[in-house]
């Protein structure tokens, strides 16, 4: 059987507003009972809260349905048996790390007690200050990982092109020589977990507008990717060096796609 990874921002939705015809052919799927998951980046929302958008968007899904960093990122610290926390990320990021100790915030600048400093998208919240504790606290504590919740560049929302985490992520590498270990996109183990979860599935597609922490990333980790002209996509990403596998104005053409080539 065939499988496929859905993105999210740009693929199915800018911002509030719903991609046309995403709803529909992501519920052809689902009626077909194709396995599937929904890749994203994001570490301002919960999974609870992605179901619930997706609910409004038309879609039926469950927290299980969603690989996201955060989710990641946890599996990373039981596995190294990471336990004392610093945490930089939205609040209702926050509630997925409750099962570990949390020794530092936004406002502690100094704490000697950090095996692992966690950073997601802050939006509006970033400001000179954060970014400094941040760095302090990388300094004081050498031995602590720089863990990325995703590097992605940008995204697309209603007012426009937005910064994401991937630019604060290098200002961080670049002022401590430290190298961050990243739990989402575009890293390939990112991609190899959410292969895991579709029980090593063969011919696993991957959906996104992204041209590098979507189309590359996921090709880099041996998948078919379907570059979509939504969300951030533009015509100069087709210049840089990466082809996608395929080419679509949006998802609402992608189960015809899916019934040619698969």
């Amino acid at each position: 059987m065939s499988a496929i990874l859905f993105d999210l921002d740009g693929v199915l939705y800018e911002g509030d507003r719903a991609i046309p015809g995403a709803a529909d052919a992501v519920n052809w799927f689902i009626k077909k009972d194709i396995p599937h998951l929904f890749l994203t980046n994001t570490s301002s929302k919960s999974r609870n809260a992605l179901v619930e958008k997706l609910t409004d968007l038309g879609i039926e899904s469950s927290i299980e349905n969603f690989l996201t960093p955060p989710v990641a990122a946890q599996q990373y610290l039981q596995k190294h048996n990471i336990s004392n926390i610093a945490l930089f990320v939205p609040e209702v990021t926050a509630e997925e790390f409750s099962n570990f100790e949390l020794v530092a915030d936004q406002n502690i600048t100094t704490n000697e007690n950090i095996d692992a400093i966690i950073i997601g998208d802050l939006g509006d919240q970033w400001t000179f200050n954060i970014m400094n504790n941040i760095f302090r606290l990388l300094i004081d504590n050498p031995q602590a990982k720089l863990i990325a919740l995703g590097m992605t560049r940008y995204w697309k929302t209603t007012k426009g092109l937005q910064l994401d985490v991937g630019p604060m992520i290098k200002a961080f590498e670049y002022a401590t020589g430290v190298n961050a270990i990243v739990t989402g996109k575009p890293a390939v183990e990112f991609f190899q977990a959410a292969t895991a979860l579709l029980d090593n599935q063969e011919n696993i597609v991957m959906i996104g507008d992204d041209i590098r922490g979507d189309i590359r990333a996921s090709q880099d980790a041996g998948l078919t990717a379907i570059q979509v002209r939504t969300g951030k996509f533009t015509e100069i990403d087709l210049s840089l060096g990466i082809t996608p596998d395929a080419i679509l104005d949006s998802i609402a053409l992608l189960p015809e796609w899916w019934k040619k080539n698969m």
